[in-house]
């Protein structure tokens, strides 16, 4: 930036940038919530997908335990009936003895797998009650984040022409500005939620926190022959006829707070 700039057209560029910025915010406000709203059901979504993905697993990993107990208990009838044909050949009390205690041993295999498959069949109940739920929560978040998107592209469309000019503007605007005042101004600009860093005077007070600017203070603003920070909120102040700043001479002088 050239040195020879007066305080007058600083505090000009610096109302211009701010303009520039504000165009910029009315464009956010435009677009709400919606990138963030975009951004957190897209996380959303990948965890349901993933709930989904890890209950299918298991209602398989279940389905796979049942088959191995009903092969378990074909087996074990199986073995009861070769036990039984085997009882009508036996020789001894001993050979009758661990027969039929083979078939109890077999039976009780039976009912112990019986009881395993009850249980995991109502276990697989309750997990498929959980998927249908989660995946129609999943249906419904993924219609909210593509009913998001359209809504998102279609004012990234009517705004993204006038996003990339405030942009080039706002590059321009700010190579016109000392660095210091541009640390100063992004400061106070980030320490606002409305954004802005540069008010002018109206109505005797600051048109950022609305306190009253006294009259000489006023009358010093209106000179422009340093830079002014409102005491109250710390915004650089400019009067109301600032945009139509012409070169002046004045000599160059910044008050203390930057």
């Amino acid at each position: 930036m050239s040195k020879e700039l007066s305080v007058a057209e600083k505090l000009k560029s610096l109302y211009e940038l701010q303009m520039i910025d504000s165009d910029f915010d009315e464009i956010s406000i435009l677009k709400g919530e919606l990138p963030i709203e975009v951004s957190d059901l897209e996380d959303e979504i990948a965890g349901l997908e993933t709930r989904v993905q890890k209950l299918n697993y298991t209602i398989k990993d279940m389905d796979s335990d049942i088959g191995r107990h009903k092969a378990n208990i074909k087996d074990s009838e199986n073995n009861i009936v070769r036990y039984e044909k085997q009882l009508d050949n036996v020789k001894n009390n001993r050979e009758f003895d661990a027969l039929t205690k083979e078939l109890e041993l077999q039976k009780l295999e039976i009912q112990l797998s019986e009881k395993k498959i009850k249980e995991i069949k109502y276990l697989i109940g309750g997990k498929e009650e959980t998927l249908t739920a989660t995946q129609a929560r999943l249906a419904q978040k993924q219609k909210d984040l593509d009913n998001k998107k359209i809504e998102l592209a279609q004012i990234i469309e009517k705004t993204e022409k006038e996003e990339e000019k405030l942009k080039k503007k706002a590059e321009k605007a700010r190579k016109k500005i000392e660095d210091r005042l541009l640390l100063a101004y992004d400061k106070i600009r980030s320490s606002y939620r409305n954004g802005l860093s540069v008010v002018s005077v109206e109505r005797d007070a600051c048109g950022g926190c609305f306190n009253k600017i006294p009259p000489q203070l006023q009358l010093e603003i209106g000179l422009r022959k340093k830079i002014i920070a409102c005491e109250h909120c710390g915004r650089i102040l400019v009067d109301r006829d600032i945009i139509s700043v012409g070169k002046e001479s004045a000599e160059v002088s910044v008050s203390e707070e930057f």
